[in-house]
């Protein structure tokens, strides 16, 4: 690997040349074309800001603005050579190297980047943007992950992890704590791959992990190019997967994971709330096993009341037989998590599914188009009574969605800052507590790391 040290006027920047190894050999002349594409339609610009997000792993920052005006003349190219791909970087980021050279773990997660991104040029963007049927959007996913040598035949042992990266030290800390309980019993960790509750769990496994000796431990980070500028990969994510959407993501979460625990959070850890619950809740699915846990420290249990109190709420008093909230207990979550995945492992066996992936569960086209959160779109959604919990849940989530859009996805912010806050309508009491538990989220600052919370969202009663 080349590198040079470079003089810049805001911070200090490398100029590189690397070498993927493994997972990443070869590129097709096609694949290398749209990846160098600057034109409005092409992949250079989300390859230069996905790549800038994990070049600067570890950023404090929730603003996909931020690394853009810190590095504004950062550039990345792609090349197939006789020896195989390389990669040049033009003033990078000089936290990503030491010594001269770049940190493994932030090239493997580059060479991430740059294989997910040539894969969706060719397989998703030259078919235009891919399968339009329910079963066909399954089946890219199963591609994606494949691709991203993710689907690997054996126990279930992967638990996904959802939680807030705008939490407290004491909530921090638990995570980590769940994670270590988790580590002990072999289980490998999925989340986000973001900061605060999808970095503690990777980090207590990774210390059971050690102490059990056990060495070839999966860290699964999932993102998708609207959030992963505003969470940059922590460092513990040894295999990181970009998805097309979020929809894609969410789909990939339940595909791959064996259960999920939630922790604390906000927004985005609402909508992924809403989104397992309006799958579990259609009657195609009643008999597929599923542990779903919430838990928190003690100082979190008015947090999950709240939840469970807009859930009943909006969905009925059927969701909560789908969740199982847990307070200040690691050694619970993780046995009652263990005993969920022992069932699932009976159901797959006797259903004849795979442990990798879970084709059983019946996912819906209307869970799987992307919400795209325009001002009309948001304005549109049928929060209202009388709709069968699932498709209530599905407009819920998209309301979520484009409230997350709207605080940390640039196009979403870009969109507020034209034409004002996105207005949502529904029923007088849906519309009353959806607005309480939004205000508690920016009450316990579970909307920014940092700075002052400016909302996105109107709520029209």
């Amino acid at each position: 690997m080349g590198q040079t040290q470079v003089a810049s006027s805001t911070m200090p920047v490398v100029n590189a040349r690397i070498y993927p190894r493994g997972g990443l050999d070869v590129l097709s002349r096609e694949e290398v074309a749209r990846l160098k594409d600057a034109s409005s339609g092409g992949m250079h610009d989300l390859l230069r800001r996905c790549a800038l997000a994990v070049l600067t792993s570890g950023s404090a920052s929730d603003d996909p603005r931020a690394a853009q005006e810190l590095y504004p003349s950062f550039d990345i190219q792609v090349a197939q050579q006789d020896r195989g791909v390389r990669i040049d970087l033009v003033n990078a980021p000089a936290m990503a190297f030491v010594d001269g050279e770049i940190i493994l773990g932030i090239a493997e997660l580059l060479f991430a980047v740059v294989r997910d991104l040539a894969y969706r040029a060719i397989e998703f963007d030259a078919c235009e943007g891919g399968a339009e049927d329910s079963e066909g959007i399954t089946n890219e996913i199963f591609g994606l992950l494949r691709n991203a040598r993710l689907l690997q035949p054996a126990d279930p042992n992967l638990v996904v992890c959802w939680g807030g990266h705008s939490i407290n030290r004491d909530e921090y800390d638990y995570t980590k704590l769940v994670g270590y309980e988790l580590g002990l019993r072999g289980f490998d960790i999925c989340t986000g791959c973001g900061p605060g509750a999808m970095k503690g769990p990777m980090k207590g496994a990774n210390v059971a992990h050690a102490k059990q000796r056990r060495y070839r431990s999966r860290y699964i980070g999932i993102t998708e190019p609207g959030i992963i500028a505003a969470e940059s990969p922590n460092p513990i994510v040894n295999h990181l997967v970009i998805m097309p959407d979020i929809e894609k993501r969410l789909e990939a979460f339940v595909r791959l994971g064996h259960g999920i625990i939630v922790f604390p959070g906000g927004v985005g850890t609402a909508e992924e709330i809403l989104y397992l619950l309006g799958l579990l809740m259609r009657e195609e699915n009643a008999g597929v096993p599923f542990p779903l846990i919430l838990t928190g420290p003690t100082a979190s249990a008015p947090y999950f009341e709240q939840i469970d109190q807009f859930l009943r709420l909006t969905l009925g008093e059927a969701a909560t037989s789908r969740y199982e909230i847990i307070v200040a207990d690691p050694v619970k979550v993780a046995r009652r998590m263990a005993e969920g995945i022992k069932r699932v492992r009976e159901h797959r066996i006797q259903q004849k599914d795979s442990f990798y992936f879970n084709w059983s569960l019946t996912i819906p086209l209307e869970f799987q188009q992307p919400f795209v959160p325009t001002h009309e779109a948001m304005a549109a959604l049928d929060l209202h009574h009388g709709r069968k919990p699932h498709a209530l849940a599905a407009d819920l989530r998209r309301a979520f969605s484009g409230i997350v859009a709207g605080n940390v996805k640039e196009d979403g912010m870009r969109r507020v800052e034209a034409f004002g806050p996105f207005q949502i309508h529904g029923d007088p009491e849906f519309m009353r507590a959806l607005d309480a538990l939004l205000q508690a989220f920016v009450e316990q600052r579970r909307m920014k790391i940092s700075g002052q919370y400016r909302p996105c969202y109107e709520v029209v009663v």
